[in-house]
């Protein structure tokens, strides 16, 4: 787990954090709290689509900073997200055809910042991430975009596949990043596209990659059979900057 300092504990602190507006990226509940207090904490939780996780008093006891969290810890984001009409928009302001980096489930903070600097570096228009099983923003992962954060949006969406069927109506169409995929070289990378890489251990999803239009793989002569996510996604996306011309 990464907090760097950007958590908030205690019922009150935690209920003023939703109420002021904050982002709060997840919020970790002891399973056994069912009063008032902690209902109200999870009735705001809901409202602006934070993820709850419901975990034992011992484990928020470990978690906790102050060694008084009353049963609620917040995480906040270290930086605000983006929208995906905002990525949208960052394209067209630079009037070029949009290109997304979508990251299916990475958990590791400095593998989601490293990717964000290199979709900055590769000319991409934002980042989106899933909501829940994933890495969000916080100070480990801005830290190690460089400053690209401030530059690169990154939106965070409940539903990746839902995501990339309303871009395909944007007139995107998607590329995973898969071993068993087709050799990029021998694809068309150009035009309004969104690249998707996997998870650390799995790779994409079965149904992200069912809703994506086409795998790529990228060659490899070495001894081992995969890529760092963000390599993968650094090594992806330049191919992409490189056939746009750029």
């Amino acid at each position: 787990m990464d907090f760097e300092g950007l958590q908030i504990e205690g019922r009150n602190a935690v209920l003023e954090a939703f109420r002021s507006g904050k982002t709060v990226d997840r919020l970790y509940v002891s399973e056994h709290s069912k009063d008032g207090p902690i209902q109200t904490i999870l009735r705001e939780a809901k409202r602006k689509g934070t993820v709850v996780n419901f975990v034992t008093k011992e484990r928020l006891d470990q978690i906790s900073e102050t060694k008084k969290h009353q049963g609620a810890i917040a995480v906040m984001a270290a930086f605000e997200y983006a929208s995906v009409e905002d990525i949208l928009q960052n394209a067209k302001e630079k009037g070029e055809p949009p290109f997304i980096v979508l990251l299916d489930n990475v958990e590791d903070p400095h593998n989601l910042g490293a990717v964000i600097r290199t979709a900055n570096l590769a000319g991409a228009h934002g980042v989106i991430i899933p909501k829940r099983r994933a890495a969000g923003l916080t100070g480990t992962a801005v830290k190690a975009s460089a400053g690209a954060i401030h530059y690169t949006p990154v939106a965070k969406v409940t539903n990746l596949s839902a995501v990339i069927q309303k871009l395909k109506k944007e007139g995107l169409w998607f590329v995973c990043a898969d071993m068993n995929g087709t050799n990029m070289y021998e694809l068309d990378l150009k035009g309004p596209i969104g690249l998707v890489i996997g998870n650390e251990g799995e790779g994409v999803s079965k149904l992200v990659k069912e809703n994506c239009d086409f795998t790529a793989a990228i060659p490899m002569k070495g001894d081992i059979d995969s890529l760092n996510v963000s390599v993968a996604a650094g090594v992806l996306s330049y191919e992409i900057l490189r056939q746009r011309g750029i």
